[in-house]
């Protein structure tokens, strides 16, 4: 199956879109008791949206990295803020060359006005 990149780069901001709502979700539960961080494989949950197998497992999962308060929450907001601003990052650059492509193609197939 060939993807064009109209349908990568749509399953790339699919994908960072929902990593951008887990992320905005664990920072709004950071002071609830026994809440649990939850993050998406960014490759397995885009390859899952592409239609191809994956390698490893898609889906929401448990962060394993964090440390547990005395409140059972493992939601570090540091930990949190850095993979916001490196996931918005990663959409606003997505987001830019799709933008930018589509220009670009939409400009190649329009007929020359001149007509030469």
């Amino acid at each position: 199956m060939q993807i064009g990149f109209l349908d990568f780069y749509g399953g790339v901001l699919n994908v960072r879109q929902e990593r951008s709502d887990l992320i905005a979700n664990n920072i709004a539960n950071a002071d609830t008791p026994n809440f649990k961080a939850v993050d998406v494989p960014f490759s397995s949950a885009l390859a899952t949206a592409l239609g191809e197998p994956s390698t490893g497992t898609a889906g929401v999962q448990y962060r394993a990295d964090s440390t547990v308060g005395l409140n059972g929450n493992d939601v570090s907001l540091d930990a949190e803020r850095v993979e916001s601003a490196q996931n918005g990052e990663a959409m606003l650059g997505a987001s830019t060359f799709l933008h930018q492509a589509t220009a670009d193609l939409v400009l190649a197939l329009r007929p020359n006005p001149s007509g030469v």
